[in-house]
């Protein structure tokens, strides 16, 4: 029976989709599931958390946090798909900005920013999928939303194209950025190369490429999986007696003067017993007072 559980940090290769990398790494681990947090496209490379076994039960949590891309931004010109990779639909002639125009240009970008999601995009409208209506050369209205750029430096490349390192809130396109960045300067802009240099609290010091695990030996990349735990580092952990682990396995919720805990309601919390980490807890308010319940169990 396949059991193989855990986290591997992906370094995705250019060229390829995030699940046809996913689907990769799950036959080398011999996972009998597997998932990821957070598409990369196909150009794009950097971190790619892969879930197996059981872990994919963490995929919620994994989705949100902020998360850290390294892209380049190439002036003067725009495409269908707001990347080198589209149709070019226009392009500028005359002198492109400066260095400390586009420094300028890219603090206006900083904090809240209603970013309207590009075509090219797997949102879905009307039940279709943004980037289907795309292909079949329908453009539809959608509606801005409201990402958080947190930050956003700006660095020439001896290419004449610049380096943008982002900090920015989930949900956020940089591909959009990028356009709306040549918008704003007035001549037009594109990404050409993107990587995540961190996501989920992942960086790419801990990644690995999929080259590097398939000349692993199975031990080796049975090393290289990281606990589910590890996606709920920053929480408390709560220790259960025996007893009181049966009854959250269970899915019972353990009042916390039982316990002798006190904890805030809404306080999320690593539960163990004798075995470690096995689920996710909450505390929530019951008619004998706050009392921790399993929210998701992981063993």
């Amino acid at each position: 029976m396949l059991t193989t559980t855990g986290i591997l940090i992906l370094n995705k290769g250019e060229g390829l989709t995030s699940q046809a990398a996913v689907t990769r790494v799950r036959r080398l681990f011999g996972a009998a599931k597997a998932g990821h947090t957070g598409t990369l496209d196909p150009m794009a490379t950097g971190v790619l958390p892969v879930l197996l076994g059981r872990a994919t039960a963490a995929s919620e949590f994994l989705l949100t946090g902020d998360k850290h891309y390294l892209a380049d931004l190439r002036l003067g010109l725009t495409t269908d798909t707001e990347d080198v990779t589209g149709t070019v639909t226009s392009r500028h002639e005359g002198p492109l900005p400066t260095p400390a125009e586009v420094r300028a240009a890219a603090e206006r970008f900083l904090g809240d920013y209603d970013q309207v999601p590009p075509m090219y995009s797997a949102l879905k409208q009307g039940g279709r999928k943004l980037c289907d209506l795309a292909r079949a050369g329908v453009t539809v209205e959608r509606e801005a939303r409201r990402v958080v750029i947190h930050r956003l430096t700006v660095e020439p490349l001896p290419s004449g194209e610049f380096r943008l390192d982002v900090v920015c809130s989930k949900g956020t396109y940089i591909r959009t950025l990028c356009a709306d960045l040549g918008r704003a300067l007035g001549t037009g802009g594109v990404m050409s190369a993107l990587c995540r240099a961190s996501a989920a609290g992942y960086s790419l010091a801990a990644a690995h490429t999929l080259e590097e695990l398939t000349a692993m030996s199975e031990a080796e990349r049975a090393a290289c999986l990281l606990p589910v735990e590890s996606v709920f580092s920053s929480l408390a952990a709560l220790s259960l007696p025996p007893f009181f682990a049966r009854l959250c396995h269970a899915g019972c919720e353990i009042y916390l003067k039982k316990l002798g805990a006190a904890l805030p309601l809404g306080t999320r919390v690593r539960l163990l017993d004798d075995e470690g980490f096995f689920a996710l807890g909450e505390v929530r308010e019951y008619p004998d007072g706050p009392a921790v319940k399993p929210i998701r169990a992981f063993r």
